[in-house]
């Protein structure tokens, strides 16, 4: 029996074919009622977030141009060697660069918390689990770039190969013998560290308030 027959017998006898009809993903999809669908969830959680704060978009455009500003610039040193001529050196340029790395960083951090206070409370994040779990992402965090700064170096860390600058051999240890990348994982840590610790530690500040005036 050829495989058109077959698949002719099968939609003959609809009792006998016994295995479930796979919708194909873009029939699948036109095949949803979206006006069906309860949204009570994602309403629910985006009351507490008000996007058209300015502190909120000051941050978004932090977290998107740093990366953006210093891939660039490494990238046209690479190609050109302005920096290296600018300031004479390559190692000179790769500190410069790194130093206004730094500088952003610490700005995009501080935006990103200036925008979280802004933000309406969740009563299920009022716990202090929640502060202590912040603190032990700060920590892992912390832990994770340091280890990373220490074994790459300042050159290293802050982008040295588009300057020209190698490292002799590839480092296997503490903490790249962990995780592949414990520097975005250990950046990554802080964040969440930070999203949970400005928050408890606001609630906790307020109440030692009431209760002193109480």
């Amino acid at each position: 029996m050829s495989a058109s027959q077959a698949a002719a017998s099968r939609s003959a006898n609809p009792a006998e074919n016994t295995q479930p009809v796979v919708l194909d993903c873009c029939g699948g999809l036109n095949n949803v009622d979206y006006s069906k669908m309860d949204l009570t969830v994602m309403e629910e959680l985006l009351r507490y977030f008000n996007l058209r704060d300015s502190s909120v978009c000051v941050a978004v455009i932090a977290i998107i141009f740093n990366p953006f500003f210093w891939n660039v610039v490494a990238r046209w040193e690479h190609r050109t060697r302005g920096l290296s001529r600018i300031f004479g050196s390559p190692h000179l340029a790769c500190y410069c660069l790194g130093f206004v790395i730094i500088l952003l960083n610490v700005y995009r951090s501080h935006s990103i918390t200036v925008a979280m206070k802004t933000q309406a409370r969740w009563e299920a994040m009022e716990r202090t689990d929640v502060l202590y779990s912040g603190a032990a992402f700060l920590v892992l965090g912390t832990v994770l770039v340091v280890g990373s700064f220490v074994a790459l170096g300042f050159t290293g860390t802050f982008l040295g190969d588009y300057f020209g600058i190698l490292m002799d051999e590839k480092v296997t240890g503490f903490p790249f013998n962990i995780t592949e990348n414990p520097m975005y994982w250990g950046s990554t840590a802080n964040y969440l560290g930070l999203a949970l610790i400005p928050f408890t530690e606001q609630i906790y500040r307020e109440r030692s308030q009431r209760r002193k005036h109480e």
